[in-house]
């Protein structure tokens, strides 16, 4: 017992180090490492689909009028899956190498964003975003009506 004991002792020991001295000599994550959202304001057309894909739901939109809209990230809630980064149409949202988000400020977690909607210059309502069930009607996609169909074999 005691004699089987040592020898484990002595294997592990010969092992040497094997985890790194992460608070005092940090390394960089790995090519790939998704961490913290980062959100360029400048470039968010306001579509809401990356409020759509957010499994924690993490993601809110609000119309606050007819054309400002509000887009708020509650990230204590996110999970680092990337979808919202993956969807987006205008690579708005990126997921940084950041990871240490540790903080006593709830509101280091809060990104609030007012996206000015583009508006009709007849009408002045705004344009609305093209929903996922309005792309699949777009060219290239199946119609789903037979008649149209019919119509345009005849043609």
């Amino acid at each position: 017992m005691i004699l089987s004991k040592l020898k484990e002792a002595i294997i592990c020991l010969r092992a040497g180090r094997v985890t790194l001295p992460y608070p005092f000599a940090p390394a960089p994550p790995e090519e790939g490492f998704r961490g913290k959202l980062a959100v360029e304001v400048e470039s968010c057309v306001g579509c809401g689909g990356c409020a759509e894909v957010c499994p924690p739901r993490a993601i809110v939109v609000h119309d606050t009028s007819p054309a400002w809209r509000t887009v708020e990230f509650f990230l204590e809630r996110c999970t680092y899956c990337g979808r919202c980064a993956e969807v987006c149409p205008e690579k708005a949202i990126t997921m940084t190498r950041e990871f240490e988000t540790a903080t006593d400020n709830p509101e280091d977690l809060h990104v609030r964003m007012e996206i000015y909607m583009g508006t009709c210059q007849r009408c002045g309502r705004c344009f609305p975003p093209p929903s996922t069930f309005d792309r699949i009607m777009q060219p290239g996609f199946r119609d789903g009506d037979p008649a149209k169909q019919e119509a345009g074999k005849e043609a």
